[in-house]
């Protein structure tokens, strides 16, 4: 399995002594050369799983428990950094409920301990590599360019190394670069939205359809959401649950194939169709049998 976030695939050519390499190569990743994903495997007709990241939705609608919401939004993003393919980097929030949410989303955000890694008490660790950390810094600035709102963070935190404070920015369109692209950092964007209807809108408007998260009372809006909106996975109440039992796996440029459950397994498994004559005579060897 390869795995980077640079959109960068070598070519994995053949393996020792003129063997073929993996049977069935797997890649996680992202970027804009996610058709060049693995250019031997398309050679050989090889079957693939890509796994390419996300802009993942989570969704607030105002007959939630906001406070649970407001926890899941900030578990969203800024757990490990906002470095996950299932960050939920957009926070759609019900209109009547957005300054409510907002305000419990930069209090609780504040208050992140930042540190080393390592450390059982750190809650926001460091961007992995230096060029990762300028890529997060520039986001924010386009994002001040384009006209969002900023509310918390916003730069560098004042501690070296390569950490970035948990940014939040509110009056975001969806149309905007960082409302459309993976950062795979620790800035959040905050859209507004009025109905059901609008909120689904601007969920599927994205290339991405890795996850998405629903915070609702009503489980009939939960059912028609999960079943409306593109994603590989959806949560209800709660944001990034994963399990080795359950398949895990995105829509559109998130990717092809799937990791976990009974579907991995079988992703790697070939039919065959054995026929077996014990006996019967042959026929007319001119008529299909």
């Amino acid at each position: 399995m390869r795995t980077d976030k640079d959109g960068h695939a070598a070519h994995r050519g053949r393996g020792d002594h003129g063997r073929p390499g993996p049977a069935r190569p797997e890649r996680a990743g992202a970027g804009p050369r996610r058709g060049a994903a693995d250019p031997g495997a398309a050679g050989d007709f090889k079957h693939v799983s890509l796994e390419l990241g996300g802009k993942s939705p989570n969704i607030v609608f105002a007959d939630a428990d906001l406070d649970a919401a407001v926890n899941g939004a900030v578990s969203g993003i800024f757990a490990a950094t906002g470095q996950t393919c299932i960050a939920g980097s957009r926070l759609l929030v019900q209109e009547s409920a957005h300054d409510e949410v907002v305000g419990g989303l930069v209090e609780l955000a504040g208050t992140a301990r930042m540190g080393d890694p390592m450390d059982e008490a750190t809650q926001v660790g460091p961007i992995t590599t230096p060029t990762q950390y300028a890529k997060v810094l520039d986001y924010i600035e386009i994002a001040r360019q384009e006209g969002a709102r900023l509310v918390l963070g916003g730069k560098a935190a004042d501690r070296g190394g390569w950490f970035v404070e948990p940014t939040v920015f509110t009056g975001v369109s969806n149309g905007m670069r960082i409302a459309q692209e993976e950062i795979f950092g620790p800035v959040l964007s905050v859209i507004p939205f009025k109905d059901e209807d609008e909120a689904v809108e601007i969920a599927n408007d994205s290339r991405y359809g890795l996850g998405a998260g629903v915070w609702t009372s009503d489980i009939s809006r939960a059912f028609r959401m999960a079943d409306r909106i593109r994603s590989g996975t959806v949560w209800v109440n709660t944001y990034g649950a994963v399990s080795y039992l359950a398949s895990f796996g995105g829509f559109k440029d998130s990717g092809i194939g799937h990791e976990n459950g009974i579907v991995a397994l079988t992703s790697y498994l070939e039919d065959k169709t054995v026929w077996i004559n014990t006996g019967a005579p042959a026929g007319n060897p001119f008529v299909l049998r």
